[in-house]
């Protein structure tokens, strides 16, 4: 591990202020995916601004009826909420599916939606890749791919999203709370948080340079059955090879958005209007710019099968 400095924030308006001062400044809060990614020296920060100390622990309703989930809400107790639980149990369903207890308990909210990659070829520091060293190259393309993208990818990259959490967030239209270096704060929708790879895989959200997420908000609930299904080649503590989260109206409406397939989150919400007809019908719109690999092409009749599964579960 590369040596580096540390402070402490006082204010979420300074730590966004010293990031910006200081080039190759990083936030670290639970520290599940940074701290790992710094003993490989794949993450070489020059600085570490801690942000625990900030008031940003909270779940609150808002005005509208929503939900507010300060940045640093630990995903244990983000799941365990009550309000959560009750009115969207996707999102608490999705958190338990995601890594261990132990870990659970340090991960934030903000850090899961962070949280970078399990390309192995992004891991192995030996390997060509664009997101870790940008213009080396993607060994993953022609290597091994069992586990990565099949949709949204690029010449440049094919990895995916590791998150659960960020699924689920995708399917209930959240919307991520910022604050810039000059104190300025801004919302975005969580649509547009991630990127896709394109030529530029190692930016891989929205986010500007030294901006700080502080919270992130729900609307109001929408109702329906809400479920997360994931698929994994070992029943604990394994990233998806696909995942399905989704919330079905009595009606046989919804939403759908999917995990395991993409660079970010995937939801095309024109397939949701097939949601009534099944699951066939809503993934063959969903995954219609999919390019799988000779590898992963069992993803695509993956998705359709599990989302079978739990429109059966939903409409009982």
């Amino acid at each position: 591990m590369k040596s580096f400095t540390y402070e402490k924030a006082t204010s979420a308006a300074d730590a966004a202020a010293a990031a910006a001062r200081k080039e190759g400044t990083k936030f670290i809060a639970g520290g599940t995916n940074l701290l790992d990614l710094m003993k490989l020296e794949i993450e070489t920060p020059t600085h570490l601004i801690d942000v625990n100390g900030l008031d940003l622990d909270k779940i609150e309703p808002t005005q509208d009826g929503g939900l507010r989930i300060g940045a640093l809400v630990r995903n244990t107790d983000l799941a365990a909420n009550e309000r959560v639980r009750r009115d969207y149990g996707l999102l608490s369903r999705a958190l338990l599916a995601g890594a261990s207890g132990q870990l659970r308990n340090r991960a934030t909210t903000a850090g899961n939606l962070l949280q970078r990659t399990r390309c192995p070829y992004f891991y192995d520091t030996n390997q060509r890749c664009n997101k870790r060293q940008p213009g080396s190259g993607c060994a993953a393309i022609g290597g091994i791919n069992r586990q990565l993208a099949v949709v949204g990818a690029s010449e440049a990259c094919i990895a995916t999203n590791p998150s659960d959490m960020a699924v689920a967030m995708r399917a209930l239209d959240a919307t991520v709370e910022t604050v810039r270096p000059d104190g300025a704060t801004r919302t975005i929708p969580i649509a547009e948080f991630h990127r896709l790879p394109g030529d530029t895989p190692h930016i891989e959200t929205t986010l500007t340079a030294g901006e700080l997420i502080t919270a992130v908000t729900l609307p109001k609930p929408v109702g329906g059955k809400q479920i997360y299904r994931k698929v994994r080649d070992r029943a604990s503590y394994a990233f998806a090879l696909i995942s399905v989260g989704a919330i079905v109206q009595p009606d046989g409406s919804g939403r759908v958005a999917v995990g395991g397939v993409a660079h970010k989150p995937w939801r095309v919400e024109a397939a949701e209007a097939e949601m009534p007809r099944g699951a066939q019908a809503v993934t063959e719109r969903l995954l219609a710019d999919a390019k799988p690999t000779e590898e992963n092409g069992f993803k695509i009749p993956l998705v359709e099968r599990t989302l079978g599964a739990v429109l059966t579960e939903a409409r009982g």
